[in-house]
């Protein structure tokens, strides 16, 4: 799903949520929970349900806070590092460790997180 812009909210349970991503392996959902409980944000998981018994496991996450829009805090640059500093998009998506670039690309090889 990624950084789509469109402010996506519903109900998982009897809780009101924004959705931040939906249909995203585990590895995802585990770095944007601690990324986003370490903003502050109440994070609500849930498992979704499998086509089919082989079919890999997927997660939606969401977070309670109703105005929260994840396009809007990471472009702003408002989420923060595990270390303090400002997240960007590639961090957001996982691309890189790197925070230095902004959100343009500056031209150089982007740092692999592999």
């Amino acid at each position: 799903m990624g950084l789509a812009g469109k402010h996506m909210f519903g109900s998982i349970g009897d809780t009101r949520v924004t959705f931040v991503e939906k249909a995203i392996d585990e590895d995802r959902s585990v770095f944007l929970k601690k990324l986003l409980e370490h903003n502050g944000f109440e994070v609500v998981i849930q498992e979704d349900k499998r086509k089919t018994e082989e079919a890999p496991q997927l997660y939606t996450v969401a977070v309670t806070d109703m105005v929260f829009n994840p396009t809007i805090w990471v472009f702003q640059r408002k989420l923060k590092t595990f270390d303090g500093h400002k997240v960007t998009p590639d961090y957001w998506n996982q691309l890189t460790e790197n925070t230095k670039p902004q959100y343009w690309n500056s031209g150089k090889k982007k740092e692999s997180l592999q």
